[in-house]
This record gives C-alpha cells, sequence and structure tokens, in this order.
C-alpha cells in the first residue's frame, strides 16, 4: 500500500508546509477558516449532489424498465451499470480539466453537459437507445473530480480532511434519487416530471457556478499535454496504492446505490418502496459517515481510520454473506457495513488531497476516483448474470469482504505505528 514517504508527505502538508506545487504556504496551522472557503465548499457540495442525483436516476428505475421492456436479469443489470461505467472513466479527464482550465470552466459545463441525457430519458422507450442515455447520464458521475482540487484548495492542509469529508455529502445524491423515486411516480401523473425537476436543478445549478464560482489564489496551471500528464499521475506508486484503496471502500459504496434495492427485494422479498427506502437509509448512514472519517483523518492519521473502516466492511460483509433475517442481524450487518464504507470513502479522499499537489490533484482524483468506481460496476454485473441464486449475492458479497480485510491487512502493515515526527519527504515532488 502507501510507502512511508508518502505518508511523511501526507503529515508534512498538514502541518502547514509549503504547497508543492507553488512553493507557497497554502494554510498554517490552527488557521481559521473563511467564509469564503465555507461558501465555496458550499457551492461544490450542492453541484455535486445534484450532478450524482442525475446520475443515480437510472438505478432505482431498473425495475420499472425491466417490466415494462421485459427485460432479463443481465439486461436490466447492464442497463444499471452503463453510467456507473461512464462516471467512473469520464472522472479522469474532469479532472485533468480541472487541473489544466479550473473548476470555473469544468463545474458549470459537467452539470450542462449532465442535463442533456436527463432530458432525454422523456423520449426514449426502448433498451439500446436508454443504455446510450445511461451512458451519457455518467458525465454527472464524473463531477466529483473537478469538485475536490477546486472546494480543497481553500482550506489550510490542517483542515483539508474536514473539508473533503463534508463535499462527500453531496454524494448522498445517490441516496436522493432512490429515495424520491418511487415519491415523484405517486406524486405527479406524468411520470417525466422527475426529469424535469432534475434537468431544471442542473441547469440553475450550471448557471450559478458559471457566476459565483471562483479558483482559490495561486492555482498553479500545469504544463505537458493530457496524455503525458495523465501517464506521470498513473505511473507514481502512490496513484496506484490510492487507487486499490478507492476501489474497495468508494467501489462498495457505488455498488450498493446501484444493486442493493434489488437485494433487498430478491433476497428479503420486500415491496419496490419498502427496498428503495431502506437503500436510501443505508446510502444516507454511508455518506454521513464520510465528513467524520475525513476529520479524523485531520485529527488522528488515515492509518486508524482505514483499518477500521476496513475490517468493519470485511466482518459485515462475510456476516451477510449467510443472508440472515432481516431483523436484527441483516439490518445491523448492513448499518456496520455503511458507517465502515463512509469512513473509508472520507478517509482515502483525504488522504488523497494530503499526498498530492495541487497542480495534479484532479488527475490523481480523477485516476482514483474511476478505479472506486469500477470496482463499482462489478458487482450489480455479476449479481445480474448470476440472477435467481443466492450464490450470487453471496459471491458479491464475499469479494467484498476478501478485498476490505486485505486492505486493512496492508494498510496496518505500511501505515500503522509511523509517528508523524518521521515523516518528511514529499510525494512525487
Amino acid at each position: 500500500m502507501l510507502t512511508d514517504a508518502d505518508i511523511r508527505n501526507a503529515t508534512k502538508t498538514r502541518a502547514g508546509a509549503p504547497d508543492r506545487a507553488t512553493g507557497t504556504a497554502t494554510g498554517t496551522p490552527g488557521a481559521p477558516v473563511t467564509t469564503e472557503a465555507r461558501t465555496h465548499l458550499a457551492l461544490a457540495t450542492v453541484g455535486l449532489a445534484i450532478a450524482f442525483w442525475a446520475w443515480g436516476l437510472i438505478s432505482p428505475l431498473g425495475p420499472i424498465y425491466r417490466q415494462e421492456l421485459g427485460l432479463s436479469a443481465a439486461q436490466k443489470s447492464l442497463l444499471v451499470a452503463a453510467p456507473l461505467l461512464v462516471g467512473s472513466l469520464g472522472r479522469i479527464p474532469a479532472g485533468a480539466l480541472t487541473d489544466r482550465y479550473g473548476a470555473r470552466l469544468t463545474l458549470p459545463l459537467i452539470s450542462f453537459a449532465t442535463a442533456v441525457p436527463v432530458l432525454a430519458l422523456c423520449l426514449v422507450h426502448s433498451y439500446w437507445p436508454l443504455v446510450l442515455v445511461g451512458l451519457l447520464l455518467g458525465i454527472g458521475g464524473s463531477f466529483l473530480a473537478a469538485a475536490v482540487p477546486y472546494a480543497t484548495a481553500w482550506f489550510p492542509p490542517e483542515r483539508r480532511g474536514l473539508a473533503t469529508g463534508v463535499l462527500g455529502l453531496g454524494t448522498g445524491g445517490t441516496a436522493l434519487a432512490i429515495f424520491l423515486t418511487p415519491h415523484f411516480l405517486r406524486w405527479f401523473d406524468d411520470a417525466n416530471a422527475m426529469f424535469y425537476v432534475v434537468a431544471a436543478a442542473l441547469l440553475l445549478y450550471g448557471t450559478a457556478a458559471a457566476v459565483l464560482t471562483r479558483d482559490a489564489p495561486g492555482r498553479p496551471v500545469p504544463s505537458g499535454t493530457f496524455g503525458r500528464r495523465l501517464a506521470a499521475a498513473a505511473r507514481q506508486t502512490a496513484t496506484v496504492r490510492l487507487a486499490m484503496l478507492s476501489t474497495v471502500c468508494v467501489g462498495a459504496f457505488v455498488a450498493m446505490g446501484a444493486y442493493l434495492t434489488t437485494y433487498f427485494k430478491d433476497a428479503y422479498d420486500l415491496s419496490q418502496n419498502d427496498a428503495a427506502t431502506r437503500t436510501a437509509l443505508f446510502l444516507l448512514v454511508a455518506v454521513l459517515f464520510r465528513p467524520l472519517g475525513g476529520a479524523l483523518c485531520d485529527h488522528t492519521g488515515p492509518a486508524r481510520v482505514l483499518v477500521a473502516s476496513f475490517a468493519a466492511c470485511g466482518a459485515a460483509a462475510v456476516g451477510q454473506t449467510f443472508t440472515p433475517a432481516l431483523a436484527p442481524w441483516a439490518t445491523l450487518a448492513f448499518l456496520v457495513l455503511a458507517a465502515g464504507i463512509g469512513l473509508g470513502c472520507g478517509a482515502v479522499l483525504a488522504l488523497t488531497v494530503t499526498v498530492t499537489g495541487r497542480d495534479r490533484l484532479g488527475t490523481v482524483t480523477g485516476l482514483t476516483g474511476a478505479a472506486g468506481g469500477l470496482g463499482g460496476s462489478l458487482p450489480p454485473l455479476v449479481l445480474g448474470f448470476g440472477s435467481g441464486e443466492t450464490s450470487a449475492f453471496a459471491l458479491a458479497l464475499l469479494l467484498l469482504s476478501c478485498t476490505a480485510l486485505a486492505a486493512a491487512f496492508f494498510t496496518a502493515h505500511h501505515l500503522l505505528g509511523r509517528g508523524r515526527e518521521e515523516l518528511a519527504d514529499a510525494i512525487g515532488a
């Protein structure tokens, strides 16, 4: 996992060291967080929530599309996974473009572009056009890679963990989609009403972002072509290892948001509304634990947070492979799993911010976020192609358990017991 040099750099940055990209101090220990910083963080968080709401529209509609179009389980799983695939891969160019041109361009651009496939959902009524629109909805999932470098640059290094955690609250847009979809279908006679609302929110936010977004002073503009910058970031050992950590916790969050409703329906014979409500509550718990994970990284470092997170995920997932009774055991297992995932997501993102230079933070966030999103695309496909067999659900949960416990072991081996006074060098300097 992360090398000693990587973690030395993380602590050095938290202590208020000069920013590696500019050579000037970006914050000092104990420096107050300004109102302007909070404003930009709030703007990024709201935009992330709206973008993720759009990104998550297909998942709660999956059972409805399956019934109306007569889809097989595999076809429905492909439809659900389509936005995840593009949303994951799209983070790479979104992050790199933010490094090069700034969030003032990329945040409105992503918002306006995401509104197009949302409105297109009103017009398509057959399978393959829906898959195509689902792929385009993935644009919304790339918002995170643009929001992270924008929001965190306004905060002093020792507060960036909390900043990333608060920003992570915006990922609750997926829970918003799952929770509100059944209600919109009941509230309005027009089945397209929800699409109009989401598209309007994206357009309004894009307009507001174009006016209000401002990159933090001293933003470095990286040199070199997109390909060279991407290759340089991908070759870094820290990027690879952060991507591995992200695959576990972020991948679990994405997968649960995409397929947990179906799991509850199939494994526990719940109604669509009941299954969707439980899924939304699961995601809400995970989202609420993200700020705690980031804040704990500011105070105790990432090692303890990540080990606790991965251990909790591994234990809860292996227990759920036996499909225990919904009350209380399965409910308890999913609550522990959600808390572990939330802590891990907050900690991984905080660690990424602290060990990465500002001039390449978007690119590295895009790469690690892509790894996490792609990791979350696999379980829905496994479950879909193995639909009808309890072993398919057990396989996905067992895979999560094994990877989480392996991540806990490697994190403990490389990070635990490292005193902050030992940490000196910067990663990729």
